[in-house]
């Protein structure tokens, strides 16, 4: 696939959004959202600046949550209200019941709004409804919860599996009918990894023999580890021409497991967030690509959201969610859903440094100097 054409795509139809946003803060600051004079940070009559978000992560084994996500939520929040808003914060370290009492817990204590990424998204349900019950606007955060959801952000998930698969399919080339390979999907209660698995299977299914797929439990490394080792058991370790690893975390586990195994080249091994090792990896060969999803664009954006609504902002909020999904609870739930790219070693300059998200320096440490020069990565 055209890299930078993907790219140039992404970018486009971010801008797009960021355009209808602008408009949206335009028409607020003329005073003609719901009849109420003033700036787009003047009180309304729903509520003032004074604004509580509660913020709802999933896990720790994926960095990101941590150091981008809730960080640039609670910035953007300030930024949006005049430093009067602030952001409650709880991860649930990949446990359902846990962050369940954490959102019994942000309902308790009467937060404004809620951003909620589902650890199990029926699980969560129950208590997407109390919040609707006590009048606390939810928005599912990078994962669709099921309930009454107010509103919905995301990348667009087909669209990484798409992205996955059409790697696959570029490096195995003319041998891909012929090709034999291993899925490592995503947790089974993650709604996002069936649309991922959907995508790739849209890429690969009828091209190329798929002769394992796993659905690994709670996205854990170690699962994914055992779960490949068990298919270079079943298949060959030098039958495997390929891996689709729906995540990094999981391709470093399924990458190790070859390695363990005593294979002398690695097959293609795909990956998603452009974790750092993830990115070393890419740049070192191990790893043939991941998937950048700019988590500014979908930290930002939420953070919009969930002051537009709570402020009762609603061309803002409308302008910020034209897209519409459907979950399994709930239909026509308004969305948006942010453009995603293909990582290479041949756009990570045009990727994850001109966003920001690492510095050569980060990435280009002792042990893979070398491989950077090799790539001119400076």
């Amino acid at each position: 696939m055209n890299v930078r054409t993907t790219r140039r795509t992404a970018v486009r139809r971010t801008a797009i959004a960021l355009a209808a946003s602008a408009s949206a803060v335009s028409l607020a600051a003329c005073g003609v959202i719901d009849g109420v004079g003033g700036s787009s940070s003047s009180a309304t009559p729903k509520k003032g600046n004074d604004i509580t978000v509660g913020l709802l992560l999933p896990e720790k084994e994926n960095p990101r949550y941590d150091k981008f996500d809730y960080p640039i939520i609670e910035k953007q929040v300030a930024s949006l209200t005049d430093n009067k808003g602030k952001v409650v914060y709880a991860n649930a370290d990949a446990d359902a019941a846990t962050q369940n009492k954490q959102l019994d817990q942000m309902i308790a204590d009467k937060v404004d709004v809620l951003l909620v990424d589902a650890v199990d998204a029926k699980a969560i349900a129950p208590g997407v409804q109390k919040a609707k019950d006590a009048g606390i606007p939810v928005i599912a955060y990078d994962r669709l919860a099921q309930g009454p959801i107010d509103a919905y952000i995301s990348f667009d998930n087909e669209l990484v599996g798409q992205v996955q698969g059409r790697a696959l399919m570029d490096a195995l080339g003319a041998k891909a009918s012929s090709s034999k390979i291993v899925m490592m999907n995503g947790s089974p209660t993650d709604p996002n990894a069936a649309q991922f698995k959907e995508g790739a299977l849209s890429e690969l299914q009828g091209k190329v023999n798929i002769v394992k797929s796993f659905d690994t439990k709670d996205w854990k490394p170690e699962n994914a580890k055992a779960n490949m080792a068990e298919a270079i058991r079943a298949v060959g370790l030098s039958n495997i021409a390929a891996v689709y690893s729906a995540n990094d975390g999981m391709a470093g586990a399924v990458i190790d497991a070859l390695k363990e195994a005593g294979v002398s080249k690695l097959p293609p091994v795909t990956g998603q967030d452009a974790a750092l090792d993830a990115v070393q990896r890419i740049v070192s060969g191990e790893q043939y690509m991941s998937v950048y999803k700019s988590y500014p664009d979908e930290a930002n954006n939420a953070a919009e959201m969930a002051v537009a609504k709570v402020q009762g902002r609603s061309i803002e909020f409308d302008a910020l969610t034209r897209d519409h999904v459907d979950s399994p609870t709930e239909k026509n739930i308004p969305s948006m859903l942010v453009p995603v790219v293909a990582l290479t070693r041949d756009n990570i300059e045009d990727t994850v440094i001109q966003d920001g998200i690492y510095t050569v320096k980060d990435i280009c440490t002792a042990k893979y100097k070398a491989d950077c020069s090799a790539i001119r990565l400076r």
